[in-house]
């Protein structure tokens, strides 16, 4: 897409404002740019879209011949931090809020929702991925399996985004089974949870990496003492004495 027709990374900002979903400022920026960095005729894909937070800020910056996929079975289960299971009724809710968010983004006709588990939606999706974007199941099993399987896919140089890495356990210990000794993924960096990864990993370069994700443990410690206090309680002692409590770490 000519830079002229791609919003500005502002305009998307503000369009998503008031979009559910669990994104912030500096990840929506990391989304755009890595989006924006897709080549023409790229292929971008999404795992976990809720209610199309992110899928509109990827589909806002992408090239506009790029293929955009959005993979979220709103089943209702996995819609965030504590909800795992058991909110069918909100299932088809997240849905309508989905397309009617990306309509009103005006980015409908430029994504493929595949309705469906990620693990059901490889034929749907062609070929190699440039982008790939990680934000489903945040348990150990599934986020180990959307990284090895979908993580394959992507082609030399190009793009991981993993969401909640180094504060979800299930996604830190995936990360640490597939990534921290991987051979294949150089760590960039993160944006709190959002880590990014470029499949660029040179042969020399393995224990640098490793040790960059290493270094990233005691931010993962701090944020699951945090979740811990919370679960405990103390978010709520905090609010009755006139304090603001801490939000949960995404």
């Amino acid at each position: 897409m000519p830079t002229a027709e791609r919003p500005d990374l502002e305009t998307v900002r503000q369009c998503v404002a008031d979009v559910d979903g669990w994104m912030t400022d500096g990840q929506a920026a990391a989304l755009y740019e890595a989006a924006a960095a897709c080549p023409a005729s790229g292929t971008i894909v999404e795992i976990g879209s809720f209610r199309g937070r992110s899928t509109i800020v990827l589909a806002s910056a992408a090239p506009s011949d790029a293929r955009i996929y959005a993979i979220d079975p709103h089943a209702g289960n996995d819609r965030g931090p504590q909800e795992i299971d058991g909110y069918v009724d909100e299932a088809d809710d997240d849905h309508r809020a989905f397309l009617a968010n990306l309509a009103a983004a005006g980015v409908a006709d430029r994504v493929t929702h595949l309705r469906m588990f990620s693990n059901a939606a490889h034929d749907a999706v062609d070929g190699s991925i440039d982008v790939l974007y990680i934000d489903g199941a945040h348990r150990y099993g599934p986020a180990r399996a959307d990284i090895v399987s979908w993580g394959e896919r992507v082609r030399s140089g190009g793009t991981l985004l993993i969401h909640d890495s180094f504060s979800s356990v299930g996604v830190t210990a995936a990360i640490v089974r597939e990534l921290v000794a991987g051979s294949r993924f150089r760590y960039v960096g993160r944006s709190r949870s959002l880590a990014i990864y470029r499949a660029d990993l040179g042969p020399g370069d393995r224990w640098s990496n490793g040790a960059r994700q290493a270094a990233q443990f005691p931010w993962f410690a701090r944020n699951v003492a945090l979740k811990a206090a919370l679960l405990c309680g103390m978010g709520r002692v905090m609010e009755r004495t006139g304090r603001d409590a801490p939000e949960w770490p995404y």
